[in-house]
Formats: structure tokens, sequence, C-alpha cells
């Protein structure tokens, strides 16, 4: 680049040529959570423990067995005994050893101190808080390059997170010249001008996410004024000088970067700021800015903004935005520009008895918002961390459609939103490792949800593994069997290795399905739709054993992780899924086989930015390294494309 004096380079071609020229070294630090709010992550940041970490009770009641409520009704009531049969217990009690249910206070009816009766019987994990409801241990909190938001902490603190590891936040120094300048009214004087433009810039500069320092105003003599750039540098990753730029005989700023550095533009076709200087000290960008108040904001604005914002790894918009996304203040930011129409993918089920604030997840697909109800609990910090908005249901409609146009109130940016890709199907961990990688929106509704969000236009893309019953092969059916008159396509993802999860040392000795109708076998199963409950049910039916026959068969979690941590925890003596999850909790695994985790793509979506650099994941260097580093997947031909035979 030439080194021009007052000259007149066109701004684009400045601002392009000086930030080719320069770079800023980003770094991290360790800040305490507590300190950690409007922070951008360095990378992922994980789970240490799960939340609850016990079996808690969720309502007022009775801690019981369930077992031992069997046959209880209105004509015959079954009769408990306090500390031999029942413990009382509050909502957020743990629950006593052997206890597996809690029957409300409303359904229990006192006989004579420590005797009771009850009518209805209960089921096991009624009304309990399991052992990972909200966090499991391992899991994905916050990826890499997100701004930790206030309602961000309580989800880290609950995760056992005590510190976070953060972008540096970039330096910049403010460094006014001239013998006129002053920084207070006491020493303001007739002939002296009071310095206003380093408070601005030290206020943009805190916005922009980097902290500013602001030296004493440097005199117009050189040595001085050379002697106070110079350890500005040595302190800072950018330097600003305001004054001093033009052609004056005491305009010493160009002279000072070219003996210390060099001058790559000195004058700018832009009015006002014609006079700015672009350098480089010790690799460093220091910009000289013109010395008059209104053309020194342009300047800033111009260059040094692209510098704190483009340039710097810590910086996000939503830093500058203030309190975007803080649920503290959602009604005060209830205007037409925060709320957005979208479409629900899923029916809201609501309460006449009151006005509900549902978190959703939003996707964009075509030219339109899909939106899917996050967790409802009220003890779901997750659900907070995840939302992108919400819904605002009145206490007179009783719910909501799926496919209905509802409007949302924004708590994350729509453009960002944008540039998700969505994901509606089964879970997988490697579904986390690749959302460090990339923006996407994942929503956990089984293989099923995920054919039926592809067949309704609402998702890029669903995971799937659901084996044919006939054939044993999996996935490649659904084709011809779901999307007969829709041009959908099957990209080829990972085999996983599917089994039994027992604890370490495998105490009840189980060796496999036939093991788990043992009456001393408890079981955690996945959700209805899930592929993995479909794989267990294959092998129930070709063992011919009856699903009744296992003891929590009809417990349901949603993820592999969730499974890990029942049996981990004791909630279970075994439960199905597959083998990271189990080497994550440090279980012991009894496999059953290896099956497809693939993904239905409508095939107008293969040329989607977003597709394409999902399909680049799968078979980079990188995931195939993290897939070897966690164990039980294999690799094939990721990416590959199966179509239907009548697409063919």
């Amino acid at each position: 680049m030439k080194d021009v004096y007052i000259g007149n380079t066109p701004v684009s071609e400045a601002v392009e040529s000086y930030l080719s020229e320069v770079a800023i070294a980003g770094s991290s630090e360790w800040v305490e959570v507590s300190e950690a709010a409007f922070r951008k992550t360095y990378r992922a940041v994980m789970a240490r423990k799960s939340s609850p970490d016990a079996h808690m009770a969720a309502m007022d009641g009775i801690a019981v067995e369930a077992a031992r409520t069997r046959g209880a009704s209105e004509r015959t009531p079954l009769r408990l005994r306090e500390k031999v049969d029942f413990t009382y217990v509050n909502t957020g009690n743990l629950m006593p050893a052997g206890a597996d249910s809690v029957i409300m206070i409303e359904e229990v009816f006192p006989l004579e101190p420590g005797v009771i009766e009850i009518m209805v019987p209960s089921y096991p994990w009624q009304d309990v808080r399991q052992v990972g409801e909200d966090i499991l241990q391992g899991e994905m909190i916050l990826p890499g390059d997100h701004v930790i938001r206030p309602l961000d902490l309580g989800a880290l603190i609950n995760a056992g997170v005590e510190q976070v590891l953060v972008h540096r936040r970039l330096k910049l120094g403010i460094l006014p010249t001239g013998n006129e300048i002053v920084q207070t009214l006491g020493e303001l004087e007739k002939g002296k001008i009071l310095d206003s433009s380093a408070k601005v810039f030290r206020s943009y500069a805190k916005a922009y996410g980097a902290l500013a320092t602001v030296y004493p105003p440097a005199r117009d003599v050189f040595e001085e004024l050379k002697d106070a750039v110079e350890r500005a540098v040595e302190e800072n990753d950018i330097l600003v000088t305001i004054a001093g730029t033009s052609a004056g005989s005491k305009d010493y700023s160009k002279d000072v970067i070219t003996a210390l550095g060099r001058v790559l533009v000195h004058g700018i076709a832009m009015k006002p700021g014609k006079p700015t200087i672009l350098g480089e000290i010790k690799g460093k960008p220091v910009i000289g800015l013109p010395g008059y108040p209104v053309s020194s904001f342009f300047t800033f604005e111009v260059f040094v903004k692209p510098l704190l914002t483009h340039m710097n790894p810590g910086y996000s918009v939503n830093l500058l935005q203030g309190l975007q996304g803080d649920f503290s203040r959602v009604e005060a930011r209830e205007t037409t520009d925060s709320l957005l129409e979208v479409t629900l993918a899923q029916r809201v089920v609501s309460s006449l008895k009151h006005e509900e604030h549902i978190r959703m997840l939003l996707g964009h697909i075509e030219e339109g918002f899909i939106a899917t109800p996050l967790d409802r609990s009220a003890g779901s910090t997750m659900s907070l961390v995840r939302a992108d908005g919400i819904l605002k249901v009145p206490q007179d409609i009783e719910g909501l459609e799926a496919g209905a146009r509802v409007k949302v109130l924004l708590t994350k940016n729509a453009a960002d939103i944008k540039k998700r890709l969505v994901i509606t199907g089964s879970h997988d961990l490697i579904l986390d490792f690749i959302a460090d990688e990339m923006p996407l929106s994942s929503a956990h509704v089984g293989s099923m949800g995920g054919i039926l969000s592809v067949k309704r236009g609402q998702t890029h893309l669903a995971p799937v593994h659901l084996i044919d019953e006939t054939t044993g092969i999996y996935n490649q059916y659904l084709l011809e069997r779901y999307f007969k008159d829709q041009a959908v396509v099957l990209m080829e993802g990972v085999r996983r290795q599917q089994g039994i999860m027992v604890k370490k040392g495998n105490p009840k000795g189980i060796a496999g399905i036939e093991d788990l109708v043992r009456e001393d076998v408890s079981f955690v199963n996945r959700q209805r739709g899930a592929g993995t409950r479909q794989l267990l049910d294959f092998k129930l039916r070709d063992l011919k054993i009856s699903p009744e026959a296992i003891l929590g068969y009809t417990r349901e979690v949603t993820t592999h992780l969730a499974v890990a941590v029942s049996v981990f925890d004791g909630g279970a003596d075994a439960g199905i899924g597959i083998y990271s999850a189990a080497r994550e909790m440090d279980l012991d695994f009894i496999p059953i086989g290896y099956e497809n985790y693939d993904f239905l793509i409508p095939e107008k979506y293969l040329e989607d930015p977003r597709v394409k650099t999902f399909k680049a994941c799968l078979v980079s260097e990188w995931f195939h390294d993290k897939l070897g580093a966690m164990g039980g997947y294999e690799v094939h031909q990721p990416g590959r494309i199966y179509k239907a035979v009548q697409n063919v």
C-alpha cells in the first residue's frame, strides 16, 4: 500500500486495504461466572454436573413406592402408615430411599396421626423431578462465540460451572493531542478547548466490548508525542490519536507514526474527516483522527469501529443493543419491532386459568419463521438459554393448533436466527459438536417427529434412525413409505453402536435384553417415536418378550444422555441408548448392534449454503477425530445421497 500524504483515497478502498494490512491477535481469559455476563465464550461450555443432581419431589404430598399403591380406588381405599409406607415431603425435598413417586397432598386423606388413606394408585416417577431433568452432565450449555446473557448465568451455575473461558477484551488507547486540549472544567480557560471526543470514543469502545484507556493530552512537541504514542502502543491492541493529522507546522502525528512504524494512508475522500491517518506500529493499528469533534466521530465510525467489531473475536452486536434477550426487560421491549410473526410447528395447549408465556425455539424456512415450544417447566433454566422468543397466550385462549400464525416477542436477533440450519428429529451428541461449528437450531422430537416436520415443510433436515422390520435396512425405506409425492433425499450420516447401559461393574449382572424382564431390574426407555425405542421394540418382538414384562418400559426420556444420567444416578438399573452417552457417564455397555443415523432432506435444500456447511462438517477430519475420541461410531460414506426409486 502506498504512503500517500494528504491524499484522497476512496473510503471503501481505504477500509478494505487497511483491514487487510493490520491484524489483531485474539486470546482468551478465565472469568468467574458472576462476572461473565455480556462476555463471549471462547469455546463451548459443558455441564460439569446434572441439575437436579438428585431425585426431588415436584409437589407437596407423600413419597411412596409406586408398587405399594396398586389397587387403590374409591371402593378399595388403601391405608398407609407414616415412616413405614410413606414419608411426608414438600416441593424440592430429596426423595427418601426406596420411594419413586409422590402423591399430592390433596389426594391424601388422614385417618389418625401417622395413618392415611389413598383412593388413587400412583405410578413410578409421578410428580418427581428426576436427576438431569433440566441439565445433563456433559451436555453443552453454551456454544463457542456465544454472548453470555444474564439469564444464561443461572444455567451455568446449576451446571456446576464456576469459571468460563471467554475472549479477552480488546484494549483501545485514546490519546488526545494539542497544546490547547484540557480534560476538566477546572483547567478550562481562554484559548483552551475541552476534550469531548475521548470520552465519546471510550463509551463506544465499551459498547463494542473493548476496554478503553484515555491518556492525558500530549503536547505538540515531537519527542513528547513520540514517547506518549510508544507507551500507549505497548499497553493496547489499538491506538487512536486525536488531532495533529493535517499539514500544519505543529501537526506531528504522521511524523511520529512514520518514525515508530509506517503510514499506510494519509487523506481520505470523505467530508468531514479528510486528513485521517491509517498507520501501523509493531503490527498494531494506529489511527490518527482529525481534531474537530464531528470529523473525528465520522472517522471513528468508519475506521475504528470495524477494528473493534469485524476484527474483534469477542465482539457481538448484542453488546451494543444492551439488554436484547434479557427477560427482565421483556414487557418494556414489547414494541412492533420486537414482535415477529411465526408459524407454530406443534400444537400449543394452554389453560384458561392463566396468561401463559411460552419459551419458543425459532427457525427460518423458505420465507417464514417456524416456532417450536421449548420445555415449559418452571425449573428449566436451559429453556431460557435456548429460547429465541416468548409466545404470550392470553387467559381466554385454551390452545393454539399446529400451523397457526402467531406473534412472538423476540429475545434474540432475527437476522441471526435466519442464518441457522433448522434440524428437527432424533437426537445425537454429534449435533452438539456441529452446533459449535455452525449456527443451527435443533429440536429433539424423535425420528417420527422429524419425518412429520419434513412432510410439513418445517425443517431443513431431519435426523432419523428407523429400521425396516422386514429387511433390517435402516432409513432408506422411509423415502418410499412417506415421501412418494415429495422430492426428499436421504443423506448418509454415521453408524452408531446401540446397547444397554448399566452401572459400572454391572452389579445386577445384566447380560442382554432377556434380563430386562427380571423383577429386580428397573429400566428407563426413550420416548415413543424415537428410533432407539423402535429398535428395542423390534428386538423384543424377535425375542417374543412383552413390553409389559419390563419394569419401567413406559418411563420415557428424550435424549441418550438423559438415559445415561438416570442409570448413573440410580434412577434405573438399565437403559437403552448409544455407546458415546454411556462413556460420557462412565457406565458399562452391553452392545446390541450398530444402526444408521442419517438425515432426511427436501431435495431443494441440497444447494442451501447451510446444508452444504453441515455436509462439510460430516466429512471433515476434525469431525471424524471427535467420533474416534468418543467411541461407538463408524463412518462409511458420510454425505452420500440416496433417492427414492421413482426419483432416480
